[in-house]
């Protein structure tokens, strides 16, 4: 096959128009309450034999180019996750991506066996891939949705964990491993699999910023590219060593993004630019292996009947027996189990029994794309309305946006941006009343369009915007501070907070 400049000015043509397209489409999704996915997907499906003809049907091609894309978005993911948020979480976290999982899987394999009349090793390969959360459907929505950290941080720290151990089990069942060893030699190949892919995240993510503080590389947009090579390096050594590629990679962008090293908020950007080039592509992509004469009405109420069983079965009792763990409020527990939103993950993951050529793999590609597309749909755009109907809606959160100091990291500062929302009771108060720790000052204050530098007698008002510049060591102490001020009013230091301070 021989490719020469014409076709590349075709497909550069042709990417970069569905690429502005889909980056436009981002606006549009927002507004709505939608994950951006679905109308990536929807473009695919535009794209491919079902309308303007493109002919895509390589499985093993949808499998690397799937796993590639993934390893992109999990290292994003742990290059922006605060560790300080969601470590009180973890432990939670850790138990939905591994306990909730297993328990889903037995849920969804024995429903699709005795309820669809799927064979075994379909009915394991369903609940296997449907059990992980997906990273990018789950914080599109939620970026929308003021929510308490207890919430985001185990929504944040399960999806960043679960993709691992479920690759792991669709590959031994799909590659007929299963048929060769017991379930507890299962078990512990996972497990095994697991804890050493972790370690080698560690290694790799404390190696590479031990590097990064001590490279000084000419130019700032260096550091952006060397961390994100770091990351892939986790996952590529992991794969090559018979390790979890994605805990590794998850593990070490974690690492190197809780790290002070050069360039911080530059290599969150770029992460973030990479892993939206990511998505785009991989949805697209999905959607053009799609085949919409294979969408038959078996097929569809084969995916409404799976994904009736997931929502409001696998999904629920999978979260309860993982919040022995950490017991939380029943309330949280059932948002949490709500907010479930399964997305590329799902998708991907059935790319690996047809690549294996198992039998009936394309019918498993349909029920789960036809699921992941009616029950996003569904959980998407009512998140904010279980939010409120739960009462696990916060009220007025602080968003950090982390900016360089200085060229040579000397000043470790964050800059926070809050908004005083309508019902706040930061309003009425003065500035010098926040009585902020020291080093921490309110910068500047928005107000109408118009920017204001404060002084200590500026008194706050409804729909400010302010400007609060901390010293990254008393960063979480003056979240706080503004947060008990927000629910509690100036009497904050006396009355405390609506809830109970969160773990250190």
């Amino acid at each position: 096959m021989t490719f020469d400049a014409h076709q590349l000015d075709t497909i550069l043509l042709l990417g970069s128009l569905v690429t502005l397209l889909a980056i436009l489409a981002v606006r549009v999704s927002s507004r709505a309450g939608l994950p951006s996915l679905l109308i990536y997907l929807l473009m695919g499906v535009l794209l491919g034999e079902g309308a303007l003809g493109i002919n895509f049907d390589d499985p093993q091609m949808a499998h690397a180019l799937g796993f590639a894309a993934l390893v992109l978005i999990l290292a994003e993911g742990g290059l922006t996750t605060n560790w300080g948020e969601i470590r009180p979480q973890m432990r939670m976290g850790f138990s939905l991506a591994t306990v909730g999982i297993a328990v889903s899987v037995a849920v969804m394999a024995l429903g699709a066996h005795y309820l669809l009349g799927l064979p075994w090793e379909l009915a394991v390969l369903l609940g296997a891939v449907c059990s992980p959360t997906d990273a990018a459907a789950v914080f599109s929505v939620l970026r929308v949705v003021p929510l308490p950290r207890r919430i985001t941080g185990t929504l944040e720290s399960e999806s960043g964990l679960n993709d691992a151990p479920t690759v792991v089990l669709v590959t031994l069942v799909s590659t007929g491993a299963v048929h060769d060893h017991g379930a507890l030699a299962i078990i512990g190949i996972i497990v095994l699999e697991l804890a050493a892919g972790v370690l080698l995240g560690l290694a790799v993510g404390f190696g590479g910023a031990w590097v990064m503080r001590r490279a000084a590389l000419p130019s700032s947009g260096l550091y952006p590219i060397a961390i994100l090579c770091l990351t892939v390096i986790a996952y590529a050594a992991g794969a090559a060593l018979h390790t979890s590629g994605f805990a590794a990679v998850y593990v070490a962008a974690l690492v190197l993004g809780n790290a002070e090293l050069p360039h911080r908020a530059a290599t969150k950007s770029f992460s973030e630019g990479v892993a939206w080039l990511a998505q785009i592509g991989l949805f697209v992509m999905l959607g053009l292996l799609l085949s919409p004469g294979r969408i038959t009405l078996g097929i569809v109420g084969l995916a409404l009947v799976a994904g009736l069983l997931l929502t409001v079965v696998a999904r629920p009792v999978s979260v309860l027996v993982s919040a022995l763990a950490l017991p939380m409020p029943l309330r949280d527990l059932a948002f949490i189990s709500w907010a479930g939103l399964r997305g590329a993950v799902p998708i991907v993951l059935t790319t690996i029994p047809l690549s294996e050529g198992v039998d009936d793999a394309e019918k498993l590609f349909d029920i789960v794309f036809v699921m992941v597309v009616i029950y996003t749909l569904l959980t998407g755009p009512t998140l904010p309305v279980v939010a409120r109907w739960l009462r696990v809606a916060r009220r007025s959160e602080p968003r950090d946006l982390d900016v360089e100091a200085a060229p040579l990291e000397r000043i470790a500062a964050d800059l926070l941006q809050i908004k005083v929302s309508p019902v706040s009771r930061l309003h009425g108060v003065e500035v010098g009343e926040l009585r902020l720790p020291p080093g921490a000052s309110v910068a500047l204050v928005i107000r109408d369009g118009e920017s204001l530098v404060p002084e200590r007698r500026t008194v706050l008002r409804h729909g400010d915007d302010l400007l609060v510049v901390t010293p990254r060591k008393v960063r979480t102490v003056t979240e706080e501070r503004l947060r008990q001020v927000s629910l509690s009013g100036r009497l904050a230091q006396w009355l405390g907070t609506d809830e109970p301070p969160r773990p250190r």
